[in-house]
């Protein structure tokens, strides 16, 4: 690992935890929310005027789209607000300490439309529900920087597959949490700069969970609709061509 003091927000949740785990990563500094909170920059500052950091690994977020819904303010702070903090923070060590600081900033497919799938980085960002424009908006913020890399990506955990039943005619390219992790691992460590889709061939949400959980029931994604009171895609599968290249070279 180049990276000598890596940053990884979110290291509470299953990607900061599954990051902490692997053997990608050196002793990532992972503090938790009380030292730590990207909606309070003051905590942000003092964390970098006491620690060297070269690189972030940024994956905080209020990421639980029912949540998003319910409470859209809280959302945008977090996600937005919270994600502009830390890339405020980060441009002020950068200028103060002339040197540029790697950021990983882990986003989501849902900033598609998810209508027709097959979503290239360069296509239209519509996102279907609230979640999605909250990250989408946190992309923008990163954008300011000059060594950025806005991975779009849905994972999953194949161990921990908690419902019974699965949508047919529900199309992602999900992958596992152990595959993103290896695949940030590379990212980092490039000198890629920009967005890139990370994920794995369009399937049914259905035959991909289905490998793990074999005691999966199919089902319609109407039938998840009655269930739920969000909006969720019916084709959110993305153009992997370019990670594909990425993996190439």
């Amino acid at each position: 690992m180049k990276y000598k003091h890596l940053l990884l927000t979110g290291g509470s949740g299953k990607l900061g935890q599954a990051i902490i785990a692997s053997k990608y990563f050196s002793s990532p500094l992972a503090p938790p929310r009380k030292i730590f909170d990207i909606t309070k920059p003051k905590t942000i500052e003092d964390f970098f005027n006491n620690n060297d950091i070269d690189a972030v690994i940024h994956c905080a977020a209020m990421a639980r789209m029912k949540e998003c819904e319910i409470d859209p303010i809280k959302a945008m702070q977090t996600n937005i607000i919270g994600t502009s903090n830390l890339v405020s923070e980060i441009m002020r060590q950068e200028k103060g300490l002339k040197k540029t600081i790697r950021f990983i900033h882990i986003s989501t497919d849902g900033v598609y439309e998810g209508i027709k799938g097959n979503y290239s980085e360069r296509d239209a960002t519509i996102p279907y529900n609230l979640y999605g424009w909250t990250k989408l908006g946190a992309e923008f913020a990163v954008r300011l920087l000059s060594d950025f890399c806005i991975i779009r990506t849905s994972f999953f955990d194949p161990k921990n597959i908690k419902f019974d039943s699965s949508a047919t005619n529900a199309y992602s390219s999900k992958v596992t949490i152990d595959y993103l992790t290896e695949a940030i691992a590379k990212i980092i460590e490039s000198f890629f700069v920009g967005v890139i889709n990370i994920g794995s061939k369009r399937k049914s949400d259905y035959d991909r969970y289905k490998e793990f959980k074999p005691s999966l029931k199919p089902c319609k994604q109407n039938d998840i609709l009655k269930t739920i009171v969000l909006p969720i895609a019916k084709d959110a599968s993305m153009d992997l061509s370019l990670w594909k290249k990425f993996k190439r070279s």
